[in-house]
């Protein structure tokens, strides 16, 4: 008998035989009174705002008042148009300039005030982190209290999908224990409720 044979059983052996259940956790998990209050406050304690819009109407205007400034913009939403059509181009490096990037997310969460993103075509992941400035827009409502409710809503399903949780502007605070905002991606967040 081999070395590797031997181990293996010994392993095998060696296992307990009695199968218990494990027990079930009923751990307490905060929740807010007012999430939209909640997530707002922790969202701009990392950096970042958020705004409620009614319409995409509204958040087209809202970006033509607080972006007078960004020419290249990107978006992946529908109905918001960018100045530069992401599928037009196969080398995610050519986004170096966009000033501001439109994207779409599925909910927030009010603990600590990330929004889960997942792209089911994220052509070009660099977008979310090249970007100078960062707009995510969130359907009205969906906020949740906790990491651990958001946990139970992500879902990637059998599709080949890229999903990640994005929580205010790029920041760093490695150096000297101070917060840089920007130190390596975009310098501004906003999350905005439609």
């Amino acid at each position: 008998m081999s070395s590797r044979k031997a181990i293996l059983k010994a392993i095998k052996e060696g296992r307990p035989h009695n199968e218990n259940a494990l027990p079930e956790v009923n751990i307490f998990h905060t929740t807010y009174e007012d999430l939209d209050a909640k997530f707002a406050t922790t969202l701009a304690s990392v950096g970042g705002n958020a705004v409620h819009l009614e319409t995409l109407d509204s958040v087209k205007n809202y970006i033509k008042e607080h972006y007078k400034d960004a020419s290249v913009i990107v978006s992946t939403v529908s109905g918001l148009e960018g100045t530069k059509e992401l599928s037009a181009t196969d080398d995610p490096h050519t986004l170096k300039d966009v000033d501001l990037a439109i994207i779409k997310g599925e909910f927030a969460v009010a603990e600590n005030g990330a929004v889960w993103v997942k792209e089911a075509d994220a052509r070009h992941r660099a977008l979310y982190f090249i970007a100078q400035k960062l707009m995510i827009i969130v359907p009205k409502g969906e906020v949740v209290h906790s990491m651990h409710e958001a946990y139970t809503r992500v879902n990637f399903g059998d599709k080949d999908v890229f999903g990640l949780f994005i929580s205010g502007p790029s920041k760093t605070a490695d150096i000297e224990q101070s917060l840089v905002i920007g130190a390596h991606g975009a310098t501004e967040a906003c999350v905005v409720f439609v």
